[in-house]
């Protein structure tokens, strides 16, 4: 009896010590550095303007073939500076399905990093493109390319490497200047407010694809975003994904 008690003490003492030190490695984990951009958004897919998916609506053709490039002003992860740096990313939404309903499934998902990043740069712009384009296919590819933008009057060039091209413009509104949405249902940081244009044209070339649209949806924005403002907007989704898996 008095062998079985040493034991159970043991035993105790041990558990106890393992869930100290599980709980001071867990503590002594570093916490990801804080970081802050202010940039300008370049948007654009094959739906007509303007794009039916930030309002939860289906894709105006079969899928919704999207692009966005964050080009980063001013920006800094932890002390390292990001300052003239980009990020972009290509996807596609299965057939008949809007981008919304469909988060998590989608055809593919590449991001392209600015190739003039250093190895810590590209590691923190990696970190920042689960917040900007949060992954949203079974897999997700990172590819480094030149990410060159020409502005030419209201015309906006982007180039992605050799793999895409996104040219567009504002479009006029009714009482002049370009429309400007704000909050659309399913706004993130980025997008809380963007100004409503069209392309002139939208290429890809890659992920098996060959796309070739015009005169098709177009968004530009600028922001300044951080950690803290991304936290929050993440897990009041979080709460909204759970709500809605809930309701199935």
């Amino acid at each position: 009896m008095k062998s079985k008690l040493l034991n159970t003490a043991l035993l105790s003492a041990l558990a106890a010590v393992g869930v100290s030190v599980a709980t001071a490695a867990e503590s002594a984990k570093p916490a990801k550095p804080s970081w802050k951009v202010t940039g300008e958004l370049e948007e654009a897919c094959s739906c007509r303007a303007p794009c039916p998916c930030w309002f939860k609506s289906l894709p105006s053709r079969m899928t919704c073939d999207g692009l966005q490039v964050v080009f980063i002003n001013k920006g800094r992860y932890g002390k390292l500076s990001l300052d003239g740096l980009a990020v972009a990313e290509y996807v596609q939404s299965p057939e008949g399905k809007s981008m919304f309903e469909s988060f998590g499934n989608w055809k593919f998902d590449n991001v392209y990093i600015d190739e003039r990043a250093t190895s810590e740069q590209r590691e923190a712009l990696k970190e920042l493109a689960a917040h900007f384009f949060p992954p949203s296919a079974k897999t997700r590819q990172f590819k480094f390319v030149p990410i060159t933008r020409k502005i030419e009057g209201d015309e906006h060039t982007t180039t992605i490497g050799s793999v895409g091209v996104c040219a567009g413009h504002l479009i006029d509104g009714g009482y002049g200047g370009a429309p400007r949405i704000s909050n659309p249902p399913l706004a993130d940081p980025t997008h809380t407010e963007f100004l409503q244009g069209q392309t002139t044209v939208l290429t890809y070339n890659d992920a098996g694809q060959g796309w070739k649209y015009e005169n098709s949806n177009y968004m530009r924005n600028k922001f300044t975003v951080d950690d803290r403002v991304y936290a929050k907007f993440e897990a009041e989704m979080q709460k909204k994904m759970a709500a809605m898996k809930s309701q199935k």
